[in-house]
């Protein structure tokens, strides 16, 4: 038997995901999810938590990759290289995953979303670089989750260079050598972020009528000769416009947790060099730097010092509206191509 070598190929959604799938429009149909009456999301755009020592976490945060864009005594808010005004909101108090900001089309997005059962009042940012208006709101499960809307965005920073890269029959660079600076690898912008919850079929239910979120992929077990959904991967719809794989994951649990939340990064070599100074630093790493399958994304997840999981990425897969939503077995198998083991409880 002649062992064949491995290969990799940048291949068309719908082959890549395979006969087990179905549109959108199928999907929204079979739900009965109302467009119009959805609460409009433009993308995901930062994190909030709170921390009982905001010097520990700077220091990590520097380390990951972020900058500093404001701070007072009790909060801080941390920025990448991108438009974004700031891209995680830490605030000084007992442990607390404070949830994920979306970004919507207009302030009546922010009018429509307090008339939901567990939502706040509009409250005015007056203090967040780039400013704007924000409304929390809980969902099933008790995740927080915020929506703002008239942010001012902020003067990006410096974009890395792009590689030239010599491959075995076209090779560009020529008398140009590859050198590199050691440090973090720098932030560009929020990916997404992941919950691990009791209620999934809630979740689900609550995260994709009320807003224009769409599944990217579902992960299902086996249960009585029927097909269960226990992991969903899930994007920001917006029609024909490219948007990233996923921006919200959750995964069926017995115990409600935050799992991580995700950071992309300029490419390969800038997310070793991260996973380097972060070593060396004596930080924990929780898994990678490998390539997961669904996202296609290189990761490497890390502990940070209060105990959240953060992860940075590069090289994610990117959807429209044309994308179908695919089916697949849940399992350790399918979470990555290449890279370390998956540790036993990394969605338990």
């Amino acid at each position: 038997m002649t062992i064949q070598a491995n290969h990799g190929a940048s291949i068309q959604d719908i082959i890549a995901i395979g006969p087990e799938s179905e549109s959108v429009q199928q999907w929204r149909e079979r739900c009965g999810i109302e467009t119009d009456a959805q609460i409009r999301l433009v993308k995901l755009a930062h994190m909030r938590y709170q921390h009982p020592d905001l010097e520990e976490i700077t220091v990590f945060l520097e380390d990951f990759g972020m900058t500093i864009a404001k701070k007072n005594d009790d909060e801080i808010w941390y920025r990448g290289y991108g438009v974004d005004p700031y891209l995680y909101y830490a605030k000084k108090g007992p442990k607390k995953f404070l949830g994920g900001a979306f970004q919507v089309e207009s302030y009546q997005d922010l009018e429509r979303a307090t008339k939901l059962p567990t939502a706040g009042e509009i409250q005015e940012m007056t203090d967040a670089p780039g400013g704007g208006h924000m409304v929390t709101l809980t969902d099933p499960d008790g995740f927080a989750m915020n929506l703002f809307h008239g942010q001012t965005p902020a003067v990006p920073g410096k974009y890395p260079a792009k590689l030239e890269i010599n491959f075995e029959t076209e090779k560009p660079r020529v008398r140009r050598f590859q050198r590199f600076q050691p440090g973090p690898a720098a932030v560009h912008k929020l990916g997404h972020y992941g919950v691990c919850t009791t209620k999934f079929e809630a979740l689900v239910e609550f995260y994709t009528k009320h807003f224009n979120i769409v599944p990217t992929d579902f992960l299902y077990v086996e249960v009585e000769g029927g097909k269960k959904n226990v992991a969903l991967f899930a994007h920001v719809d917006r029609g024909d416009e490219h948007v990233d794989h996923h921006s919200f994951f959750m995964s069926s649990n017995p115990t409600t947790h935050v799992h991580h939340c995700s950071f992309e990064v300029h490419d390969f070599d800038t997310q070793k060099l991260g996973h380097q100074w972060l070593a060396q630093k004596s930080y924990k790493s929780v898994w990678g730097v490998g390539r997961h399958i669904l996202g296609s994304q290189i990761f490497d997840y890390w502990w940070d010092t209060t105990g959240n999981m953060i992860e940075h990425y590069a090289d994610g897969d990117l959807v429209n509206a044309h994308t179908p939503i695919g089916y697949g077995p849940a399992g350790d198998e399918s979470l990555a191509v290449w890279g370390p083991e998956v540790p036993s409880w990394f969605l338990k």
